[in-house]
């Protein structure tokens, strides 16, 4: 007997995977590095990103904001071993088959088309540090535009730090205090405060506490 296809609802939906996949030395422990971050990822999601084929994975949130601070946790915690791109969609999905979890719909589309456009934009010098893209079914949003002006500036942001000061805004993303950061770096309270002021790291956590509301 066949199944019978849900009713489509919409959601956020999140598809990445590993820039330089095939230069990884060891792909074994890169698959194993951001298949612990996307298990932290769980208690966020509609339905938790995990590997689908290959180094591709996908996932789906109740909001565009909740995908893309997804998108940051996952940048941040298996940087500097693993760079990794991103395709945000909104749209209707439909579950085709409850006992898979086969799903289809505007908002994979979205996705996919999203994911698409970041390995494009990344061939060009002025992108090459563009790591998210954000696209959404027809007519069902009109912040589309904004929301990849915002990306494309974090993502540039993100991609100019070296790796202590990657460390020291994901840090700052879990409230960390200054003073703890600089303990755990072997540096002053003011050369943290100095670095987050010089390197825009403030700046990211104000930037993603704003894009984590986009409905």
């Amino acid at each position: 007997m066949s199944r019978m296809k849900s009713s489509p609802s919409l959601r956020a939906t999140l598809i990445g995977d590993v820039v330089g996949s095939r230069t990884v030395a060891d792909r074994a422990a890169a698959h194993r590095l951001l298949n612990d971050a996307l298990s932290d990822l769980a208690g966020e999601a509609l339905d938790p990103p995990a590997f689908t084929v290959g180094d591709e994975f996908q996932g789906a949130f109740t909001s565009v904001g909740r995908a893309i601070d997804a998108t940051l946790s996952l940048r941040l915690a298996v940087a500097p071993d693993i760079d990794v791109r991103f395709g945000i969609g909104w749209g209707e999905v439909t579950v085709l088959d409850e006992a898979s979890g086969i799903q289809d719909g505007p908002g994979w589309w979205a996705a996919r088309e999203a994911i698409e456009w970041t390995a494009s934009a990344q061939r060009q010098p002025g992108l090459a540090l563009v790591r998210t893209s954000f696209r959404a079914g027809a007519d069902t949003r009109a912040d589309v535009a904004s929301i990849n002006a915002a990306l494309i500036c974090r993502d540039h942001l993100i991609g100019s730090l070296n790796d202590r000061s990657r460390r020291i805004v994901k840090a700052l993303l879990q409230n960390q205090t200054k003073k703890d950061i600089a303990a755990a770096e072997g540096i002053s309270p003011s050369a943290v405060s100095q670095r987050a002021g010089r390197d825009g790291l403030d700046l990211l956590v104000l930037a993603s506490e704003y894009l984590r509301g986009v409905p």
